[in-house]
């Protein structure tokens, strides 16, 4: 579907709005980090954070601003001359000046009216501006403001100089109708005008593809739709949902959105769903065998765009719908080979196994098939000790006996947790053989009473090469361990 979409340009406040995520704080350098990924894909603005937060964020800020990025650098601000001053001390190029537009705000929250706001605005535009500073007029809760209102405040604005304007749907309550309405008058007003979306009932992306098709020239986005309560526009979905679904072609470069949004995730500590849009395991991961049947003959059957385009890899997981094509996949993957009989026995038994509300891991493949292809595979690593201690006021310590090659190896580790220092203790004891690195760890079942059995699933990898297993014990610590064993026995 082509439409007239032109120059979109992104403005990613991943590191303010994002940032304001319950429990997520970003030091100096994780900043750092995610401003030069975000600068590698081609976003066109970043909003480093709000200067009038901490020395510390305007620290942060400096070093994003002095990084000496392709992307205009950001604070945000409020309608206050000293905001705009902390803002000067980080060297920025631009102000996301943000207004309070609906009576809701103006009288509750600010206990003020509407003419005092708007000569705010203006006032501190003009003190922006004459500091040499690009000024986005953003309306706070605009969604909810009288409308007539709303467009004067930012003709003035625009008088007092500034460059954008930015319509913020603060709590998420626009609709994709309402919300070209809107678009089209301001799309009048003779300024790029951006649209900053929440999206507290799931229409975020939608609300900003309507606004982008009546006339608004750049959009606000986060990373994994990072942001308070239910979060932001994702970045992810709108760049994708141009280009595969509207034929816009956007500057972002999108084979490296699945790598920025695992940076994301792992530097603020938000996990990704598995079933969320582009980037979530699932969305590229394929079980049922008629599905799996029908991307062996053709990819589109069941995927709307390929994985490599977003810097992914095709996935086949089995279980209890897997089918024998599926299975032939997985077998190749692993280099083994099996006669039709033999196919349909391990379809048998991966059946039973996922009967029992197991997810089969690639440990667990490779064990059945290994068993019905008369495979015998001894053990590489062989747990003989494990010890561990930790309590209060001591720091988690774990020491481990492996036998490897013949060879004896004791080592010990340290973790933010027993769990942890155990696998840190593995990781050590072979790391002369093999780099192997937890990618994953959770924990899947667990039984009732005192003696309740743990499931855990991890998900390791060496160089290009991944796999998954589990460990079911009555102790975490050694399901745990179990899991990473059986893990590194399949890899190395």
């Amino acid at each position: 579907m082509a439409t007239s979409f032109k120059g979109i340009k992104f403005f990613d406040t991943t590191l303010r709005d994002g940032e304001q995520t319950p429990g997520v704080s970003l030091t100096t350098d994780e900043k750092l980090w995610i401003a030069r990924q975000l600068d590698a894909l081609g976003v066109h603005v970043i909003e480093a954070g709000s200067a009038i937060t901490s020395e510390g964020e305007r620290a942060a800020i400096r070093a994003v601003a002095g990084e000496g990025l392709n992307a205009e650098i950001c604070s945000f601000t409020r309608t206050l001359k000293s905001d705009i001053d902390f803002a000067l001390e980080c060297n920025v190029d631009s102000v996301h000046l943000v207004v309070p537009v609906s009576d809701l705000h103006i009288q509750q929250k600010l206990k003020k009216d509407r003419e005092t706001v708007l000569q705010m605005a203006v006032d501190v535009t003009e003190y922006a501006k004459g500091h040499g500073l690009i000024v986005e007029l953003s309306g706070e809760d605009a969604s909810r403001a009288d409308l007539d209102y709303l467009i004067s405040l930012y003709k003035e604005g625009i008088s007092a100089g500034a460059d954008r304007l930015c319509f913020c749907d603060t709590v998420g309550v626009l609709i994709p109708e309402r919300t070209e309405i809107i678009f089209k008058k301001l799309a009048e007003l003779g300024v790029v005008v951006s649209v900053h979306c929440h999206d507290d009932f799931g229409l975020a992306t939608a609300n900003s593809i309507a606004a982008l098709k009546a006339g608004a020239q750049q959009v606000h986005v986060t990373v994994n739709g990072l942001g308070e309560r239910a979060g932001n526009t994702s970045l992810e979905e709108m760049v994708m949902t141009l280009d595969a679904l509207y034929g816009c072609k956007t500057k972002i470069n999108t084979t490296n959105l699945y790598k920025t949004s695992r940076l994301v995730s792992r530097l603020t500590g938000v996990p990704i769903a598995p079933n969320k849009a582009i980037v979530g395991d699932n969305a590229f991961t394929h079980e049922s065998g008629i599905h799996t049947h029908g991307i062996l003959a053709d990819t589109s059957t069941y995927e709307p765009i390929t994985p490599e385009i977003v810097g992914r890899t095709r996935k086949i997981v089995l279980g209890k719908h897997a089918g024998k094509s599926s299975v032939k996949m997985a077998l190749k993957e692993f280099g083994l080979e099996a006669n039709g009989q033999q196919v349909s026995e391990i379809t048998k038994r991966i059946k039973e196994l996922g009967d029992k509300g197991k997810r089969v891991t690639d440990a667990d493949l490779q064990a059945i098939a290994e068993a019905v292809l008369g495979i015998y595979r001894e053990a590489k690593v062989k747990l003989e000790e494990l010890t561990v201690v930790s309590g209060n006021k001591v720091t988690p310590t774990a020491s481990v006996k492996l036998i490897m090659d013949n060879r004896e190896i004791v080592e010990s580790g340290t973790g933010i947790g027993p769990v942890d220092a155990a696998i840190n203790a593995l990781r050590k004891a072979i790391a002369d053989t093999a780099d192997i690195k937890l990618e994953e760890y959770r924990v899947e079942a667990i039984t009732g009473g005192t003696d309740a059995l743990v499931e855990v699933w991890v998900k390791l990898s060496k160089d290009e090469k991944m796999v998954t297993a589990r460990g079911a014990r009555a102790d975490i610590i050694m399901a745990s361990v179990e899991a990473v064993v059986e893990g590194i026995n399949r890899l190395c």
